[in-house]
């Protein structure tokens, strides 16, 4: 049983070492195999040249695809574990061609899990957490009204004048940022075209509390059924959204007001010049700590009085280990592996796991990889 790590950028590096360190069955792939010895031959025996093709030829029954390339290589890397008998591993959302996967690869009983990195992936175990804790306890009313929040965002640990700086080519933070978004307020959907329309702000319950910045992204209303939601619950707030450093949107207005006219192929070729000059400009330089901040809330509202409220808090910044965001991105990688290798998830299609001895388990390791990690009790 063979181990395919898929890609060697800047997120993958820590969770591929733990796997090399423990001693596991490893072949590393890379498009260029330079960057691949230079981030892990000191530890990795096999580091091959990345193609379909060649991919295609090593993988055997029972062995596992991890997929750290971009996100149109997902589906077709799948595809090839169910051809193969093999079980698949990637840390980005489940797109609806995966899922589609679901019938087929559960019939062979093999395990395409997805959903396992920072956001999606962390926040999901603490979401588990909070609604199995919920449920469990004296506040449990099927009557009750809730408020859920899930707020991540990698940001600067030393903060700049832009209020941001980038770890990878800006142009995935500048697409996102002309998606619409889909929430709940007020208990009804909140439909929003472009994220700088629904900014908030919002207190972190850290050490020392911290506002941000904050704003809905993607359709968080699928989330609810994940998250064990039932249909008749009354639900007044739900979203997944993303975090920034207070001050963010207005050193952004510029931007956003350029993004708002790019269209077409030529707003594309805009929209990478801008992404060079953010890169040129904003990028982290070596050593320089980045942060990332995430924090689920779940609160149950019975005539108006809280009855429950707790927060799952996260701050973490980069150290002699390396970038906060690479530890936090592939170490839940690594464990979603070991998982799979333990038979310890579902065969099908699905995301980070909901079982509470997971859970509990993955966030002690998770606590490892965090300067601050609590649950902060309002009540």
């Amino acid at each position: 049983m063979t181990i395919h790590w898929c890609g060697t950028g800047l997120s993958a590096i820590p969770g591929l070492r733990r796997l090399l360190e423990a001693g596991q069955d490893v072949t590393v792939w890379n498009r260029t195999t330079e960057k691949a010895q230079a981030a892990v031959g000191d530890l990795a025996q096999d580091i091959r040249a990345y193609t379909p093709e060649a991919i295609a030829d090593a993988v055997q029954p029972g062995d596992v695809v991890v997929s750290m390339l971009p996100g149109d290589q997902h589906v077709p890397l799948a595809t090839l574990c169910l051809e193969k008998g093999a079980h698949f591993v990637s840390s980005s959302y489940i797109a609806p061609e995966m899922r589609a996967l679901d019938d087929a690869a559960r019939e062979k009983g093999l395990r395409f899990v997805n959903e396992v990195g920072l956001d999606p992936g962390i926040d999901h175990l603490m979401a588990h957490w909070l609604v199995a804790d919920y449920r469990a306890s004296a506040a449990f009313d099927a009557g009750n009204t809730l408020s859920f929040i899930s707020y991540c965002g990698g940001v600067p640990k030393e903060a700049n004048a832009f209020r941001y700086k980038f770890s990878w080519s800006p142009l995935g933070v500048l697409k996102a940022l002309r998606s619409p978004s889909r929430s709940i307020r007020d208990f009804a959907p909140l439909d929003v075209a472009r994220p700088w329309d629904a900014i908030s702000s919002y207190t972190a319950p850290l050490p020392t509390p911290e506002v941000f910045e904050v704003y809905p992204n993607r359709d968080s209303l699928p989330f609810m059924a994940d998250y064990g939601f039932e249909p008749d619950w009354q639900v007044k707030e739900f979203v997944r959204g993303t975090l920034r450093l207070n001050g963010w949107a207005e050193a952004w207005g510029g931007v956003f007001s350029e993004i708002e006219t790019l269209q077409g192929p030529e707003g594309d070729a805009r929209l990478k010049e801008m992404s060079d000059q953010f890169w040129a400009e904003n990028a982290y330089d070596a050593g320089e700590p980045d942060r990332v901040v995430l924090c689920v809330a779940l609160k149950a509202e019975k005539d108006g009085v809280p009855v429950y409220h707790k927060s799952y808090v996260m701050d973490a910044w980069g150290d002699a280990r390396g970038t906060a965001m690479a530890r936090l991105v592939s170490v839940p990688v690594a464990l979603a592996i070991e998982a799979v290798l333990a038979r310890e998830i579902p065969a099908g299609v699905s995301a980070a796991p909901a079982d509470p001895r997971l859970v509990a388990r993955w966030m002690g390791e998770i606590g490892a990889l965090a300067q601050h990690l609590q649950i902060v009790d309002h009540s």
